[in-house]
């Protein structure tokens, strides 16, 4: 179990690690190690994840989830395989974090009295100096 935060443990049976060749310089490094690591996170399996933190998660992700409801992350960072696990999990644990924030609902609210205040002044200032161009017979 790979814990999130006090409420989500998610269960390791969901992930899967994938060991590949990093691309870049590196030189014979590179060429010859799978340092690079492609994790695979099941989301629509995950039965840790309420369907509301699913839908969230799935939002957040964007162009990483697959058409069968995997999220993809790549981690290619360092050169060591060690790190890029360790990179990926905690990319991992950062989006699950945040798709468990609830979404603060946004209340549309109307002009403060101090903003309401200046508009009137502003609108009594432009009359009186519209009022100074009128011809004098017009008083």
């Amino acid at each position: 179990m790979i814990r999130i935060n006090d409420n989500i443990a998610i269960d390791e049976k969901n992930i899967e690690l994938d060991f590949v060749r990093s691309s870049g310089p590196g030189g014979q490094h590179v060429n010859k190690t799978s340092t690079a690591v492609q994790l695979r996170f099941d989301v629509a399996g995950c039965e840790e994840l309420s369907e509301e933190v699913k839908r969230r998660l799935v939002r957040l992700a964007g162009k990483r989830m697959t058409v069968r409801g995997e999220l993809v992350i790549d981690a290619r960072r360092s050169r060591s395989q060690d790190q890029n696990r360790k990179d990926a999990m905690e990319r991992l644990a950062l989006l699950i974090e945040q798709a468990s924030r609830p979404v603060k609902v946004r209340r549309k609210k109307g002009p403060s009295a101090a903003s309401r205040r200046k508009r009137i002044e502003n609108k009594r200032k432009r009359g009186d100096l519209k009022k100074t161009r009128r011809t004098v017979s017009d008083y």
